[in-house]
């Protein structure tokens, strides 16, 4: 018995801060108003003409944030910055955002899950001008890599597909920039639908079939 014990309290104390560290986790989903997965010749043809834009979404499978429990609430975060997000030769910052929370959430779910999306966009999401409640979906095909759907009430949608051959133009693509929040796992992928129409960033877009999207997992 004192054999089988000092092995298992090695292995508890050995997965202790891996379960600390992973107090929530769930399904990621971004889009660009640049492709993400491209070649430096097309990348080159769009920096500092398009890339300010983007959608950022979180889906909390389980987890709490500054101790409120967030399972199965979404939030989403739409951003105009000043520059082409990721370019190394130009400063984004400071950027504009508009947060769209689960319309599911208490007071203090809300308040959480605006907590939880800042600390993940970071700078990128430092000047919030405005946070709006809605009915939120975000789905994830986990089946099919890379196909995802996003509603946040009438404000925003998102939809998208896995890449396949038809995608690569110039036959150099390569995941250009990285994502914008910190993940576990993510794959860029084909933005169907990227739409946003709502307040605070003072213009609309919609696009469609650009390789502009990132589907994956966090956990945090």
């Amino acid at each position: 018995m004192g054999k089988l014990f000092f092995p298992m309290v090695l292995i508890i104390l050995a997965l202790s801060p891996l379960a600390l560290a992973e107090q929530i986790r769930g399904d990621y989903l971004e889009t660009r108003s640049a492709d993400v997965y491209t070649g430096s010749c097309f990348a080159n043809g769009e920096v500092n003409l398009v890339g300010n834009q983007a959608i950022l979404a979180w889906h909390i499978e389980s987890g709490t944030w500054n101790d409120v429990q967030l399972d199965g609430l979404t939030v989403a975060a739409a951003v105009r910055a000043r520059a082409t997000l990721g370019d190394p030769y130009a400063n984004p910052y400071p950027a504009q955002a508009v947060l769209i929370v689960d319309d599911q959430a208490n007071a203090r779910q809300r308040a959480a899950l605006t907590a939880f999306a800042q600390h993940m966009g970071g700078e990128l999401l430092r000047n919030v001008q405005q946070v709006v409640a809605a009915p939120m979906e975000l789905a994830v095909n986990h089946e099919r890599h890379g196909a995802a759907i996003l509603r946040a009430g009438n404000l925003a949608t998102v939809r998208t597909r896995s890449l396949n051959e038809g995608d690569h133009l110039c036959g150099n693509e390569v995941t250009f920039y990285p994502p914008l929040s910190e993940t576990t796992n993510a794959m860029p992928a084909v933005a169907l639908t990227d739409s946003y129409r709502g307040p605070g960033l003072g213009v609309d877009w919609e696009t469609h079939g650009k390789r502009s999207a990132f589907v994956g997992t966090f956990a945090r």
